[in-house]
C-alpha cells in the first residue's frame, strides 16, 4: 500500500472551486421526467456489472438495479422504506422485475445502495447496505455491508435473482480507522457513513476491492471517508482509506472508480448541505485521479468539481455515477421549492409535486488527465446507454 494514502480534500482545493459550464449540469425539472416504474420512486441507479466494469446483458436487455419505494407521502421518507429493485432494459424502455430480494431476506429494516457483478458460474454477487435491524419497531441508522449471491435465472422473457441465498455480512466500521455507523436516531445527511459498497476488479492485478462511504474522527464531530476493502482467502479486510475530507464535507456517498486512460478516477456524489460551512460548494459529482488504485490522487480540475447542478436548481439531480464508457447517470431529485432553501423542508404535499424519483437526463463526461467537462449526452443513432 501507498505511503502517500489517504489522500486530503482540504479547504485549500475548495477555494478553487470554480462552477464553469464544463462542471455544470443542464437545468431539468424533475417533476416533469417520465417515471420508469409509475407509482414508485425510483433513486440510486447501478447497473449489473460484467467483470470488466461493462453492464451485463441477458435476453437482449441491460440489468440493472435502482432504491424504490412507492410513491406516497414526503419523498424524504422513501429512505425508510427503501428495496432494492431488479430491472431491464431495452432502447429507451424499461422493464419492472421487481424487488430483487424476498421480503425479509435482508438483515436490515430497509436495503440502500450498492453494486452488484455477474459472475462467470451464473450468481451475481450484490453488495449492498443493510440499514437498521431486521424487524426493529422504529427505523435505526446501524448500517452495515452485505453480501448476497443469488443465480440469476433467464429463458423466454423470465428474468430473476432465486430468492434462497444466504444474505451475509462482510464488512462493519471497526472503530478505530472508521467510525460505528450504529447511531439510533438521525436523518439523512446527520448520520455517521458505513454504506454504498461499490465493487471494483483493479486491472493491473485481477484483484477485487470494495469501495465504502464511510466516516472518521475529526475535531469538529465526524469527516467522510472512502473506505477500501480487499477479498482475501478468509473474507474482506478492511484497509486505510483513500480519501479523507476533514473539514471540507461530512458524507462522500457512492464512491467507484473508472479506469481511463491510464488514470484511476475516484468519483464521489456529496450534497451542498453536508459542506463545513454547509453551500460551500454545489451538491455535485466531485472526483480525484491517481496513477494506481492506492495513489497519489490528485483533485479533478484542482477543486474536485466534475458536475455540479445549476445555481437555477441546486438540488435538481444526485447520485451520479459514472460508466465505464463515461456516460453518467442519476436521478432525478428535488425542483427549487418556492419559500424555502431546502426543498426537503417544504410540506409534503409541495415536495412531492416537486420531486423526480426516476432517472435523470444522461451526461456525457469527458477526461483528459486532471481536466473533466461534462455535456449532455449525445441523440440521434447513439442511444443514451448504448454500448454500455
Amino acid at each position: 500500500m501507498s505511503g502517500a494514502r489517504p489522500a486530503r480534500w482540504t479547504g485549500r482545493h475548495l477555494d478553487l472551486l470554480a462552477e464553469t459550464g464544463a462542471t455544470t449540469a443542464p437545468v431539468f425539472d424533475p417533476a416533469a421526467l417520465p417515471r420508469i416504474l409509475p407509482g414508485h420512486d425510483l433513486w440510486d441507479l447501478w447497473p449489473i456489472q460484467e467483470a470488466d466494469g461493462s453492464v451485463s446483458v441477458a435476453g437482449g436487455h441491460e440489468l440493472w438495479m435502482s432504491l424504490s419505494a412507492r410513491a406516497t407521502g414526503h419523498p424524504e421518507e422513501r429512505h425508510d422504506r427503501a428495496r432494492i429493485r431488479l430491472l431491464a432494459r431495452n432502447g429507451d424502455t424499461w422493464r419492472d422485475l421487481g424487488d430483487a430480494f424476498a421480503d425479509g431476506a435482508s438483515p436490515g429494516s430497509r436495503e440502500w445502495s450498492g453494486s452488484a457483478v455477474r459472475r462467470p458460474d451464473g450468481t451475481v454477487s450484490v453488495f449492498y447496505t443493510a440499514a437498521g435491524r431486521r424487524g426493529e419497531a422504529h427505523p435505526t441508522f446501524r448500517q452495515s455491508v452485505v453480501e448476497t449471491r443469488p443465480a440469476l435465472i433467464t429463458g423466454g422473457d423470465r428474468i430473476v435473482l432465486r430468492r434462497d441465498a444466504a444474505h451475509r455480512e462482510i464488512l462493519r466500521s471497526d472503530g478505530r480507522m472508521y467510525l460505528p455507523a450504529d447511531e439510533i436516531d438521525g436523518a439523512p445527511g446527520q448520520i455517521r457513513a458505513f454504506r454504498d459498497p461499490g465493487w471494483f476488479r483493479d486491472p493491473a492485478d485481477g484483484r477485487e476491492y470494495l469501495l465504502v462511504a464511510a466516516s472518521t474522527a475529526w475535531d469538529g464531530g465526524f469527516t467522510g471517508a472512502i473506505a477500501l476493502a480487499e477479498q482475501r482467502d478468509e473474507g474482506w479486510s478492511l484497509l486505510p482509506p483513500l480519501l479523507v475530507a476533514e473539514g471540507v464535507h461530512h458524507e462522500l456517498e457512492r464512491p467507484h472508480i473508472v479506469v481511463h486512460g491510464s488514470w484511476y478516477y475516484l468519483f464521489f456524489p456529496v450534497q451542498r448541505y453536508g459542506f463545513h460551512p454547509a453551500g460551500r460548494g454545489p451538491t455535485g459529482l466531485y472526483g480525484f485521479a491517481a496513477p494506481s488504485l492506492t495513489g497519489p490522487y490528485e483533485p479533478l480540475n484542482g477543486s474536485g468539481l466534475v458536475i455540479g447542478n445549476p445555481r437555477a436548481e441546486p438540488d435538481q439531480g444526485y447520485a451520479w455515477l459514472v460508466l465505464p464508457d463515461l456516460r453518467v447517470v442519476s436521478f432525478a431529485n428535488h425542483r427549487s421549492a418556492p419559500g424555502t432553501d431546502d426543498p426537503r423542508s417544504a410540506p409534503a404535499a409541495q415536495a412531492r409535486a416537486g420531486f423526480g424519483g426516476t432517472m435523470a437526463p444522461i451526461l456525457d463526461l469527458t477526461l483528459d488527465g486532471l481536466t473533466t467537462s461534462v455535456a449532455p449526452a449525445g441523440t440521434g443513432a447513439r442511444s443514451p446507454l448504448a454500448g454500455s
